[in-house]
């Protein structure tokens, strides 16, 4: 082990030290008779570069594997048995040297990453009793420490902002370069840069909880995944190997040249073709990360470049998330039990109980009309699945949903009540009706707004490899149409249940679409499990992240067309260097065969094809999609999207 260290540490000094003897041999074989002198510097820079060679080939033989080094090796031995000083010098300095440039230029491949892991904040400032703040390592923060931020400073954990204001870069976390702005009460993520102002936040969660080391987590695993081509080269390259060794051996019982056979051996070393499929990926991968799309793996990769149908959840997917009222029709009449105002507190108070981005636009109503209903006391509650809600205050029984609720309720209603429910569901609003057990009490109508971009972006999904674009919601079916037919939409299917959603999915799967799905709350969970691929808006739910293949950190629609065409680069990236592995391969043997590549020659083509595919690979590292480079910002023109809900 020792010595494999220092043969590591000191790669690039073997290398130079084998360099320079070369030099030396080949300067003294061309000045005249100086022949021995000469073979003495190559054969000595063969047994100095050739040593870790062999050492690596021995380390694989004891486990089992028959490298590439095994190949090199017995090629090297055999080139210095005969006297071939000269082939053995320069292929052993060639496979040094190669090696070291590949190192170095797979390190740039990994350099997103690496800056993602530099990212991450170290300590924090955590206020103490007294007022003052002590400088503690960021591992020792607690769930419910009071930190604060400074302008210039990292926020060291997720949490909610309890005091002050400011200015937030979450680019290392969402992807997006604008600065968002932060309140009391709003939340912020661990990674974010303060840019101005001060905040004191409350810690809701510390450590590997966080949201940024679980993104690095995500991406440091999904290097280490394999995609479908990775694995069948794994196998192939476990056969391959040995077989050159036996072509080799062949090739010398029937033609007794073992220069010729040497020189197979060479030729037909496979290290283009193993490290040209990982080398993608990490690419891929690494830029996908370094813009707010997190792709949880190569095998993930592979699938979402070959996805046709996109499934698209309605509330804080295609619209932000964003609600408001804006209509309410009250049909209280003199002889009520509550007043108008009494109503609306009773109705805010049991929307409290959901984090239903409609309820949440109630709730806003509600505080703005300044009336207080925190103080209510609810005596029992109930959620009626794809229905809505049923309260009690008191002995009054209060009845919060859509229409399959006033149907199944047998509440009644007048013609001049459905008139204007029919009214508020072709605006694309959607609906609240608000019942007791016999009639209805008032209609609220509330409007998400469609995200601005979204319709250019689905079209430009289109453009890019989709066939079918589909919504299916919880919502109505009048709204549904409504945003189906303003987005551009191929499908809208209404009035939905999570496990209808889940079995359209199962159906669309059934009849041959390759089916990604994206949607942010608790209630996509079973979409996102059950689509080939499922993706998350990464301001959605933990369990909406978890649960997808690909989180979309800033949650636009620009990353979701970003990460489509990121996934097809990618795929086609590593088809371009399976096929110059090949290729190469192909034209060593073929350049064998017409007498024009001897061995240092092909050791050459040899190294410099793993260059160029790995030069290939960092392609990625700068892919960008049209729209990106037209606005020459990340994602930053649109409006990041709603916390949470369902529709």
């Amino acid at each position: 082990m020792k010595l494999q260290k220092f043969l590591r540490t000191h790669s690039t000094h073997i290398t130079l030290i084998a360099a320079i003897l070369i030099v030396l041999g080949l300067v003294t074989k061309y000045l005249g008779p100086l022949t021995i002198i000469s073979n003495i510097l190559l054969a000595a820079a063969s047994v100095i570069a050739g040593f870790p060679i062999i050492i690596r080939a021995y380390s694989a033989l004891r486990a089992k594997v028959v490298s590439i080094e095994l190949l090199v090796s017995i090629a090297v031995i055999g080139a210095f048995i005969i006297g071939e000083y000269n082939e053995s010098a320069i292929v052993t300095f060639l496979f040094l040297f190669g090696d070291f440039l590949e190192q170095k230029t797979l390190a740039k491949t990994r350099s997103s990453i690496k800056s993602l892991a530099e990212m991450a904040p170290t300590t924090a400032l955590v206020l103490q009793d007294d007022g003052s703040t002590e400088e503690v390592d960021v591992d020792d923060v607690l769930i419910g420490d009071h930190i604060l931020v400074k302008p210039g400073a990292q926020t060291p954990v997720d949490g909610a902002v309890i005091e002050g204001h400011g200015y937030l870069d979450e680019s290392a976390i969402t992807g997006e370069s604008r600065e968002v702005k932060k309140e009391i009460g709003d939340s912020v993520y661990s990674g974010a840069v303060l840019s101005n102002g001060f905040l004191t936040i409350e810690a809701t969660k510390v450590g590997e909880d966080t949201t940024f080391a679980k993104i690095l987590e995500l991406v440091e695993d999904a290097q280490d995944t394999k995609s479908k081509a990775e694995k069948f080269i794994d196998k192939f390259a476990k056969y391959y190997t040995p077989a050159v060794l036996l072509i080799a051996l062949i090739v010398f019982i029937f033609s007794q040249d073992i220069k010729l056979a040497i020189t197979v051996l060479v030729l037909g070393c496979p290290g283009a073709l193993v490290i040209g499929a990982p080398v993608s990926n990490v690419a891929g991968i690494g830029n996908g990360a370094k813009h707010g799309v997190l792709v949880k793996g190569a095998s993930v990769m592979d699938e979402f470049a070959k996805i046709d149908t996109f499934v698209f959840d309605k509330t804080g997917t295609l619209t932000t998330g964003k609600t408001t009222v804006t209509n309410y029709i009250s049909y209280l009449g003199a002889d009520e039990d509550v007043t108008e105002n009494e109503l609306l507190q009773q109705v805010a108070k049991a929307e409290s109980l959901s984090d239903h981005p409609l309820g949440t636009a109630i709730i806003n109503y509600v505080n703005n009309k300044k009336l207080d209903f925190q103080n209510l006391v609810i005596d029992h509650n109930e959620a009626v699945k794809g229905q809505g809600l049923v309260v009690n205050f008191g002995a009054n029984k209060l009845l919060l949903g859509n229409e399959k609720m006033l149907r199944e309720q047998k509440v009644s209603a007048t013609d001049e009540q459905l008139d204007e429910i029919q009214q508020i569901k072709e605006t694309g609003s959607s609906l609240v009706i608000v019942m007791n057990e016999q009639k209805v009490l008032a209609l609220i109508g509330i409007s998400d707004e469609m995200r601005p971009e979204a319709k250019d972006r689905l079209a430009a999904l289109k453009a890019a490899g989709a066939k079918k674009l589909i919504m299916l919601t919880g919502d109505n079916q009048v709204t549904a149409d409504y945003v189906g037919k303003k987005l551009g939409l191929d499908e809208v299917r209404a009035d939905l249940l999570p496990d209808q959603k889940a079995e359209i999915i199962k159906q669309l799967m059934h009849d041959g679409n390759r089916v990604a799905f994206i949607g942010d709350g608790i209630n996509d969970s079973p979409s996102l499990a059950t689509a080939d691929i499922g993706i998350a808006m990464g301001s959605g739910t933990d369990v909406a992240i978890e649960t997808s293949d690909v989180v979309l950190m800033a949650s636009s629609m620009s990353q979701l067309l970003f990460a489509y065409k990121l996934a097809k680069k990618t795929v086609l990236n590593t088809r371009e260097n399976i096929a110059i592995s090949i290729g190469v391969v192909i034209f060593l043997l073929i350049g064998l065969l017409l007498g024009f590549i001897y061995m240092a020659s092909g050791m050459f083509v040899h190294e410099a094809s793993i260059l160029v595919v790995i030069l290939n690979a960092m392609r990625l590292l700068k892919f960008r999609t049209k729209e990106q480079k037209l606005t020459q910002i990340n994602f930053s023109n649109e409006p990041a999207a709603y916390t949470t809900g369902k529709n």
